[in-house]
């Protein structure tokens, strides 16, 4: 296929932010306090984080030492015990002002979003929204969950049985770069509903936001201490981290998250990963071009494709392969590009040199092995120092690094199928399995086709926000995606301990004296028939 478009063609620009004046000045001074909550060491030396957009001055961070992270666990126990003996309706009030006071202070969470992870205002928006969601859902949720479950016992009416939960303790979240309000809230909010504490490792790059929210979840009515958040990278206070959490929590690399989870295995303790993804999208013949194409490009773009669940890779029915693909470039080539500090851009920057970087040699490693690059391709430094321009490639082979590997960055190739088994097969053929997406006029048979994706979310006639933004659903990934989930009752559970308590009245489970083993186990096992043909409760 020709390129259809110019790689250099059709992006509206829009100024950049205005860090260190207006309006980025409130946001500045917000960050300056807000660096004053970071527990630091005086060992350590301070980390200057940038703003994306400009390469400016964001903050100076304090690091913590191993040290600082253990004395941190100490003071979480102790603020844990009074907070687990709280009613769970109590922690529920505190959610639902957190939710309250995240809507009404918004502007100040998109500001920060944006100056440090160089997101377009909608996309931080999402965030904003995101964290409302869950902060409602766990608010409303959780006592429901966390309630005493009855259950049959042994022998009906003289075997009592009930299962309980107990919060972990402390539990340690290290929470990534690209989504630092909303994967916060996701981690932490459910952890803290269950009675737990939490020691959270944000990246020191989107560090802010985390310290947002952890400052207005205390004008909402948290106790202090009950949440502390450190700083510092995981090669100096990961040990810590993984030593002393009662449960751990991290997003992030496949890599990483394979050796965090070797260390929690030697202490016989829990976890759960979110980690890598190479999510395809699949158009079936039948799918409304104009729709699919508008929708691939948030599936896509959105966070500058900077999203553990955004779309990598799209399998279209060749009968409509030409016309999806002249339709989803001219919208790519549309997108306007900007750093400001309001909603007039539909793409913002990449976040640090490093995914730039990546971004560009993926890029460059498809162009010399034969890949058309039907729109973008090409860094934008005019804008800002981390800009790139959204990519649509074609004609890419097994043997371009982007063809399997993670990009995590703007950019997308597009594949032929001509038959349904194809594309499935194909898009399985990964080691990842954390999102999916299909796209077709009839919901019947794409919800079909999603079920046999195998991945831990899949949405029909969306790219991923049905499943992200629906709280009430699991999220995580199958395969090198990751272990356990988060949202929904299981999003909560997990920072539980389930107990069993049975109490017993009457008849013994053994025999007493008197009573030969044999004449008991004949009546036992009459019973235990009897109680088979009872109906199911």
């Amino acid at each position: 296929m020709t390129s259809t478009t110019p790689a250099s063609a059709g992006h509206h620009t829009e100024g950049p932010a205005t860090i260190g004046g207006v309006p980025g000045a409130p946001a500045m001074a917000r960050a300056e306090r807000l660096v004053r909550r970071v527990v630091g060491g005086e060992d350590s030396a301070p980390v200057q984080m940038r703003a994306p957009f400009t390469g400016q001055p964001i903050a100076t961070l304090p690091q913590a030492t191993d040290a600082d992270v253990r004395a941190v666990f100490d003071q979480a126990r102790e603020a844990q015990r009074s907070w687990a003996e709280r009613p769970v309706e109590d922690r529920q009030r505190i959610l639902i002002r957190l939710h309250d006071l995240v809507l009404k202070r918004q502007e100040e969470a998109l500001d920060l979003v944006q100056i440090e992870a160089g997101k377009a205002r909608m996309d931080a928006f999402d965030e904003v929204s995101a964290t409302a969601l869950v902060a409602a859902y766990y608010g409303k949720h959780s006592a429901k969950f966390l309630s005493p479950r009855r259950a049959a016992g042994l022998i009906p009416v003289l075997t009592k049985v009930g299962e309980i939960r107990h919060p972990k303790g402390v539990v340690g979240i290290i929470s990534p770069w690209n989504y630092p309000l909303a994967l916060t809230a996701m981690d932490v909010l459910p952890a803290l509903a269950a009675g737990n504490a939490v020691v959270q490792k944000p990246d020191n790059q989107t560090a802010l936001s985390a310290l947002w929210l952890q400052e207005i979840a205390e004008e909402a009515g948290l106790p202090a201490g009950v949440w502390q958040i450190v700083l510092g990278r995981g090669s100096r206070i990961g040990d810590a981290l993984v030593e002393e959490s009662d449960y751990l929590c991290f997003t992030g690399s496949t890599p990483t998250g394979k050796g965090l989870a070797a260390k929690v295995a030697e202490r016989l303790t829990s976890y759960s990963l979110e980690l890598g993804g190479k999510n395809p999208m699949i158009v079936l013949p039948d799918a409304d071009i104009a729709k699919t194409a508008a929708g691939a490009v948030t599936a896509c773009f959105s966070s500058a494709g900077q999203l553990c669940v955004s779309v990598e890779r799209i399998y279209v029915h060749e009968s409509i392969r030409e016309e999806f693909t002249r339709a989803f470039v001219a919208e790519t080539a549309a997108l306007r590009l900007g750093g400001a500090l309001d909603y007039q851009a539909q793409m913002g920057s990449l976040t640090s040199e490093d995914q730039l970087a990546t971004v560009s040699a993926h890029v460059e490693d498809a162009r010399s092995k034969g890949a058309k690059v039907l729109t973008g391709g090409k860094a934008r430094p005019d804008l800002g120092p981390l800009f790139y321009e959204p990519t649509v490639l074609t004609d890419v082979t097994e043997d371009v690094k982007l063809f399997a590997e993670e990009t995590f960055g703007p950019v997308v190739s597009i594949y032929g199928y001509t038959d349904v088994t194809e594309a499935i097969e194909r898009a399985n053929d990964t080691q990842f399995g954390l999102n999916a997406s299909v796209w077709s006029r009839n919901g019947r048979a794409g919800w079909e086709v999603a079920a046999r994706l195998k991945a831990g979310t899949v949405n029909v006639n969306e790219g991923f926000a049905a499943t992200f933004g629906t709280v009430g659903l699991p999220m995580g990934g199958m395969k090198e995606s990751g272990v356990g989930r988060r949202n929904g009752a299981e999003g909560l559970l997990k920072y539980t301990e389930a107990q069993a308590i049975a109490l017993q009245r009457g008849m013994p489970l053994r025999p007493g004296r008197g009573i030969p083993p044999k004449l008991w186990t004949r009546s036992l096992s009459a019973g235990l028939k009897v109680l088979r043909r009872l109906p199911r409760r």
